[in-house]
């Protein structure tokens, strides 16, 4: 370590919120081998991450619906039951954030997530108004890894790239945000974070 850390930016969506479509789709589509079909053909990841670029829900529906109108149901259900997604806080995850908050610590968030999506998601989760800020892809037109939502978030608040260390669950985030000058780890679990900050120097 070089630099002393001065700036703690999170990731959402599998570091401070659980995130998993499967959740509704194994309900609306009891066949496992349907369900992969659905997942890798229609409402797959490529298609999804569109909209934590920006991209509209109605636009994205229409996209798809005109290719397959007979599954016109299961894509609207995406973004209709997309708050069973989030089912539930990693609550382990939240208390270290919390924690480095009230020592002080500057804390931002760093999130691919639709712009709709997110303002639900701060009313299922009222802990995501805790931090200083957040940049979140949809409202900003950039997604993780791009290195230019990193250069955003950077300039945004005011952070310095060597001072920041950067908490992910993907490894092409964490590697971006290497290449943008900022420390970065990658999230597998609470346990593993706390020894993550430590060794950055950061106490809880």
């Amino acid at each position: 370590m070089t630099s002393e850390i001065r700036h703690i930016v999170f990731d959402i969506g599998r570091v401070l919120i659980h995130y998993d479509p499967q959740i509704p789709y194994s309900r609306l589509i009891p066949d496992e081998a349907q369900r992969k079909w659905f997942f890798a053909n229609v409402c797959t990841p490529d298609w999804n991450i569109e909209q934590d670029r920006g991209r509209k829900w109605e636009d994205a529906e229409a996209l798809l619906i005109e290719d397959y109108p007979q599954q016109e149901e299961l894509i609207r259900a995406f973004r209709k039951y997309w708050h069973e997604m989030v089912s539930h806080a990693y609550v382990e995850s939240v208390a270290i954030m919390e924690r480095l908050i009230a020592n002080g610590r500057d804390v931002t968030m760093l999130t691919n997530f639709a712009a709709d999506t997110f303002k639900e998601a701060r009313k299922l989760y009222p802990f995501l108004d805790l931090p200083r800020g957040v940049t979140v892809s949809g409202e900003v037109g950039l997604i993780k890894p791009d290195l230019a939502i990193y250069e955003k978030h950077s300039r945004d608040f005011a952070l310095e790239p060597a001072r920041t260390l950067f908490i992910d669950d993907s490894d092409k985030n964490v590697e971006a945000a290497r290449m943008a000058g900022w420390n970065a780890v990658l999230f597998t679990g609470a346990e593993k974070l706390k020894g993550d900050l430590a060794a950055h120097g950061v106490a809880l």
